[in-house]
Order: C-alpha cells, then structure tokens, then sequence
C-alpha cells in the first residue's frame, strides 16, 4: 500500500542544476544568490526591502526585536498555529496573548484582538492559516488606533492574495514572515525570510541576522577603514546560503503553477464532502485568494465518533492526515507558564474535530480520487 503524506516537497531536475552550480560557484553563503533571491520575493509580493534568514522561526524572532518587543511587553497572536508564531514574542521578552478565532477561517478574529489589548500590548501577529489570509483591513485599522506593529505570519501564505494585493506586499502590516520549509509552497529546504517598506526596519533586521555587525560606512560610529566592522545590535547567526538560494530561485518560478494546482485540488475536495452531514471544510473568504497550504476538513463531534479514531483510521488506510494545530496554549510549556484551558473556546473547538488531508502539488489525480474515497468511507463508519 502507498503511503500519501498529507504534505511534501517537489523538485525537479531544474532545481537539482541550480544547486549544483552554486556548490561549485565562489560563494556557498551571503553571496549574490541571496541578494538575488530577496529581490525576487520582494519583487513577487510587491513589497521595497526582503532579508532572507535560516528559517521562518528566526524570521519571526529578528522582526519582533526590530519592532522593539522586550521585556514586560505584550503581542496578540493565535492559538491555531505552529508555536514559533508565539514563542518568537518569548524570545525577546515579551508575553504572547492568544485571540479567539473566526469559525469559517480559523485565522484571528479582529474583534477578538480588540478585546485583548491592554497598555502593554506592542504588537499583532496575525497567521494567515492554512493560506488564508487574515482580515488584514481591520487589523490595521486596530493597529493604528492602539499605535500597534503588525507583524504578518505569512508563513503559510506565499501566493496568497487580500483584496487584490499579495501578501507580503506590506499594505496592511509593518513586516511579513516567510517560510520554505520543505512542506510550504516552494522550499530551500529550511529557510524563511522578513519583508518589509521600512528602511529603519530593513537595516536592523539584517545586522540582526548576522551577529548584529555592519560594515555600511554609513552607520558606522567610526571613520570606516579597510577591514573594519562594528557588532553595534546582539544579533544571531540566522543567515541563509547561497546554495539554498539557488534552489529558491528555481522554486519561485513555479510558485503560481503551484499554488494554481492546490486550489485546483481543493476545490476538487470541496466538491466532493459537499452536502455530506457534519464535514465542513474552511471558507474562502469574499475578496480573497487562498494559497492553500494545508486543506482541513471539520468532523463535527456531534455527528462522528471521537477524531483521534479517525485519524487513526486514515492513518490504516495509508494516507497519512495531520492535525493543525494542537492549541498553542495547551502545550505543557505553556501550561507552567500559567495559561490555561478555556482562554479560546471556538480554537479549542476547532482542534476537537480538525484533520488535515494530504494536499500537494505533485499529487496525482488517482491520489486525490483515493484521498476522496477514502474520507467519504471513514465518514460514514464513524457517524454516530
């Protein structure tokens, strides 16, 4: 029996050249593909500055520390997320504070944000989950009166559009996270990178990516002179490489072929689990187009027996579902850090009946058919 992965990579022979060239190139890291490759997602996403980093995590970390999140701070995120959206506010300092959710979408409801500001509220990292973006206006709109940074987590959302702009454009934020880990629309492997029209910003993230050094004799405190530098931020070691660039590069180009086949692979799904009682797919929202990254099908509890018995059902018949995400605040780190239980009713609701289907690029029409078959079949084992 085949296993079908609910998410994975592809590559093609094109890919493979690119980085061979540049192992043989002059440059394995910091060299011309890196500028080449920030300039081409800046580019795509329409946005003036990009600086590419080792991961989406390290992304998230240098664009809170260049919005000046500390100690004693407060930032807004959601619970429906990987925990680097939140762990990065951990990171410098700050205290994460988690939204409820908009049930259609699962991404962050600006009512909900509204609730959770207090005076010591910096920043909303909203998560376009799944592909979906966010209600980008009204968080704006929230942001400005509260005199709050936006930082997007985008990391599910390359390709994806709000209201004719791409994300990453910066219309409605400050800064947007990116991620190419391997499962994410086109991939370096790990990597991930910070968009911005900020040039302060723009400067700092990338001292902040390399140990906090400049050489630019423009911010030097010193007369600059050959073979000098100055550690001015505590920076990290988060840069990204040449030969992943490469790889980058090659990726892009492919992006919208990408995202034009998860769509056409969702939609095929959401065809098919229509009209079936207690299977609710998440909604596009008017205005909006979805990149895709994760499709998640709702197994209302009222209607099927217990999830973990159908994912483990799934799981039997080779195609291997996932869950997004287990609430960050139920993680056991989180629990010592004295949040509890009940903080998101709607989000702790959502991860009661979420399964994540395999959903991919080089998925095959009999893999999408199989995929189909078997859900309509494990849906009706498991009504009540």
């Amino acid at each position: 029996m085949k296993l079908i992965p609910y998410a994975t990579q592809w590559l093609e022979k094109d890919d493979v050249s690119a980085v061979k060239r540049a192992l043989v190139s002059s440059h394995l890291t910091q060299g011309p593909l890196v500028d080449a490759f920030e300039k081409a997602v800046a580019d795509y996403c329409g946005a003036k500055y990009a600086v590419a980093v080792s991961n989406g995590t390290a992304a998230l970390h240098i664009a809170c520390l260049a919005a000046g999140l500390g100690r004693g701070d407060e930032g807004i995120t959601s619970p429906i997320t990987f925990v680097a959206s939140a762990n990065a506010l951990l990171y410098c300092g700050a205290k994460p504070v988690f939204a409820d959710i908009k049930e259609e979408t699962v991404c962050l409801d600006p009512a909900e944000i509204e609730k959770k500001i207090t005076r010591k509220t910096r920043a909303i990292i909203p998560v376009h989950f799944a592909g979906q973006p966010c209600d980008l206006k009204k968080i704006r709109q929230i942001a400005r009166r509260h005199n709050l940074v936006v930082i997007e987590d985008a990391a599910h959302a390359l390709g994806a559009e709000y209201r004719g702009d791409r994300i990453g454009s910066g219309r409605y934020s400050d800064m947007t996270i990116l991620s190419f880990h391997a499962v994410k629309h086109i991939t370096t492997g790990e990597g991930g990178m910070v968009l911005t029209n900020n040039p302060d910003y723009y400067e700092k993230l990338k001292m902040l990516r390399s140990h906090g050094i400049t050489r630019a004799a423009g911010q030097l405190r010193q007369k600059s002179r050959r073979c000098y530098y100055e550690m001015q931020l505590l920076g990290f070691n988060y840069r990204l490489t040449d030969i992943q660039c490469a790889l980058g590069l090659t990726q892009l180009k492919k992006l919208d072929r990408f995202v034009e086949r998860r769509r056409a692979i969702a939609k095929k799904y959401d065809r098919a689990f229509a009209g079936v009682k207690g299977l609710a797919p998440l909604k596009e929202e008017k205005g909006n187009y979805s990149a895709y990254h994760l499709y998640v099908l709702r197994f209302s509890r009222r209607v099927f027996a217990a999830k973990s018995e159908i994912i483990e059902a799934f799981h039997e018949k080779g195609l291997l579902v996932n869950v997004h995400y287990i609430p960050v605040y139920h993680q056991p780190y989180y629990e010592k850090a004295g949040y509890k239980k009940g903080l998101c009713p709607l989000a702790e609701s959502y991860y009661e009946e979420a399964v994540t289907l395999p959903l991919f690029p080089k998925m095959s029409e009999a893999e999408v058919d199989r995929v189909i078959a078997t859900t309509l079949a494990i849906a009706e084992k498991f009504k009540k």
